[in-house]
């Protein structure tokens, strides 16, 4: 782990890249190794609450990803205007997307599992929360002083140290929603496993 120290008043590529390590964690609870499985009829219900949520996640998983490939991209960006750009507009992108995949565990109403009003509730709640908190960062980062690289940098750490407190503070009702047979069938959607790219890294 990056723990700052003089450089990081001396410029922002130590910080922004702890931003890169630090972005998506939480969708990446939502992408899942696929599995076999069998065929009873729990499973054909689990199967089909599986494919209503996990056919509108592909497209989120596949913007965070594209997000976060923004901020590793600006990575070694020395203009703290652009990079402030940058990084807005990917915690925006990645704000509408959990509420995107809020709106989708919402739509698919319980899963077929004990309790499974109360963990969908929290799922929605952890996901909609984790979209207003990355909403909150957009806002940080664009009232960040961009004219004074040592104040940008400072400002920047802030942020990833948010962050760390973001992908640090768990996703339960998210690993709740997958355990199970719920669990194994979401693991079978395509939607609900990684989007392929070129450039993906060890998670």
């Amino acid at each position: 782990m990056y723990v700052p120290g003089p450089r990081a008043m001396e410029g922002t590529n130590p910080v922004n890249k702890k931003l890169v390590a630090l972005s998506g964690g939480a969708a990446l609870v939502l992408a899942l190794s696929g599995c076999g499985g069998g065929g009873d009829d729990s499973e054909k219900k689990a199967n089909a609450w599986a494919k209503s949520v996990c056919d509108e996640v592909q497209p989120q998983l596949k913007k965070i990803q594209g997000a976060n490939a923004s901020i590793r991209a600006a990575s070694e960006e020395q203009d703290s205007k652009k990079l402030q750009q940058t990084d807005s507009k990917a915690f925006q992108q990645i704000s509408e997307s959990y509420a995107a995949l809020a709106k989708a565990v919402k739509k698919a109403g319980a899963p077929p599992v004990d309790n499974g009003a109360q963990t969908q509730k929290q799922a929605v709640k952890e996901l909609n929360a984790t979209s207003g908190a990355y909403n909150d960062l957009q806002t940080t980062v664009d009232k960040l002083d961009t004219s004074d690289k040592s104040k940008f940098a400072e400002g920047l750490k802030g942020v990833a140290d948010e962050l760390k407190k973001l992908s640090d503070s768990g996703d339960k009702a998210l690993q709740q929603l997958q355990a199970g047979k719920v669990g194994t069938a979401m693991s079978k959607q395509p939607g609900c496993q990684k989007p392929k790219t070129g450039a993906t890294s060890a998670t």
